[in-house]
């Protein structure tokens, strides 16, 4: 009896747990899982510049990633300025607009005040008064979210132009369309990783199969590095902290949350919303101070160029956190950049052949999952992509601008169940329930 009554049943002993990799995987910090992603797409890069056959090294080459290092600061900081809004349950399809104004408020900073410093501040603070006026629209007065952007989208550039002609038209190498030449930051080298000598330079000379990939694109990150694209990157890990670990964070998300249940518990919803939309403009500022300063050293009409929407995507592809949000603007700014270093075409080329590996990836790992359609989904554009390198030596031209937007898709497409947005984001709020 006492046996029977002290040793466990079957249906009482737990069943083992399998310690996969997977598991192990998603249990690391996000920030770890993305740069394992990242580790694999170098490698996917080194294998198809490796065996391709395009006969180039453009794809992992230290020009191409310091490049795009500096073509993704803008759409990184664009894409902060939509998670701060969202985060508050304000869409901010205006960050182009509020770009627009940073780009004028920094070049005149700069120029006016003689010092890329004040160029910054200024650039953050006209992205602010954009920012300011989509809460007012949006938070005051319950304008639909969509609207007041777009209303923000076209109005910034008829600013901006009445701006120039009112100051820039004076100044002797400005006009009506742009401004004089404004500086930017000073860059720096890493110490001992970069230069010829450097360790990352010595390890990409020795042509070793992805060591020395994984090398050449580290040594792009570290070399000729500005001072406005550190602090673009501190800030990721900064929003993070702010939005997760401090009181005001917290009341800034529950503002996309669950905004009644942070009216019962004594938050001012509205007080919160426009902090986290004024915060958004003056990131989106930020990245046009960086094109006007740093991309382009001048203000000129048209120079964004549809970053603020591209930071947008990169936020759906990130989750809405800063990390996935890095990843999604360097891989966005990655294809312009191979677009305008690859004079012939051949990388641009060799990419599509990365695409076809990565959808032939999905194709498997939805096959795992046991996701019917997104395997038929991504069999199809998986087949198509390969013929389609096959079938040509040289890709169009209109494919790395049309990238960023089609990544989106595929990624709505296979991982929406993934995806979260903050609940109560583009919802008009009014207090009391009213």
């Amino acid at each position: 009896m006492t046996d029977v009554l002290t040793t466990p049943s079957a249906s009482d002993t737990p069943e083992p747990t399998k310690s996969t990799l997977l598991a192990k995987y998603v249990a690391l910090p996000a920030a770890f899982r993305w740069m394992i992603l990242a580790a694999f797409g170098v490698l996917l890069l080194s294998t198809v510049q490796t065996f391709g056959g395009d006969d180039t090294t453009v794809l992992t080459d230290p020009g191409t990633s310091g490049a795009m290092l500096r073509f993704a600061v803008p759409i990184l900081l664009a894409g902060l300025g939509g998670l701060f809004s969202e985060r508050a349950g304000i869409v901010n399809i205006g960050l182009e607009g509020m770009m627009v104004l940073g780009t004028w408020f920094g070049a005149w900073g700069t120029v006016n005040f003689g010092s890329p410093w004040a160029g910054i501040l200024c650039a953050a603070a006209g992205g602010a008064l954009g920012g300011l006026l989509h809460a007012v629209a949006t938070v005051s007065f319950g304008v639909d979210h969509i609207i007041s952007g777009v209303a923000i989208n076209i109005l910034a550039p008829g600013m901006a132009r009445f701006m120039s002609d009112q100051v820039f038209s004076d100044w002797q190498g400005g006009s009506i369309t742009q401004s004089p030449r404004a500086g930017g930051l000073p860059k720096i080298n890493v110490p001992v990783l970069s230069g010829n000598d450097g360790l990352l330079a010595n390890i990409d000379d020795a042509d070793i199969f992805f060591i020395s990939d994984l090398a050449g694109v580290l040594e792009g990150f570290v070399t000729q590095l500005s001072l406005y694209t550190v602090i673009a990157f501190a800030l990721v890990p900064l929003s993070g902290w702010m939005l997760w670990r401090t009181r005001i964070g917290l009341r800034i998300r529950i503002c996309g949350e669950r905004p009644e249940a942070g009216e019962s518990l004594g938050v001012d919803i509205y007080k919160h919303k426009y902090i986290g939309v004024i915060i958004s403009g003056a990131m989106a500022g930020l990245a046009g101070g960086f094109i006007a300063m740093e991309l382009s050293n001048v203000f000129r009409e048209g120079q964004t160029q549809g970053r603020g929407f591209i930071g947008l995507a990169a936020l759906i592809f990130g989750n809405w956190r800063p990390a996935g949000l890095a990843v999604g603007s360097l891989l966005f700014g990655y294809p312009f950049v191979l677009a305008l270093r690859d004079s012939e075409g051949l990388g641009t080329h060799s990419l599509l052949l990365v695409i076809a590996i990565a959808l032939f990836g999905m194709l498997a790992w939805s096959i795992k999952q046991q996701k019917r359609t997104d395997a038929i989904i991504a069999g199809v554009l998986a087949s198509g992509t390969l013929i389609w390198w096959l079938m040509t030596d040289r890709a169009p031209n209109w494919l790395p601008n049309t990238m960023p937007y089609a990544t989106v898709l595929l990624v709505l497409l296979f991982m929406s169940q993934n995806l979260r947005m903050p609940a109560a984001d583009g919802q008009i709020y009014r207090k009391g329930g009213a």
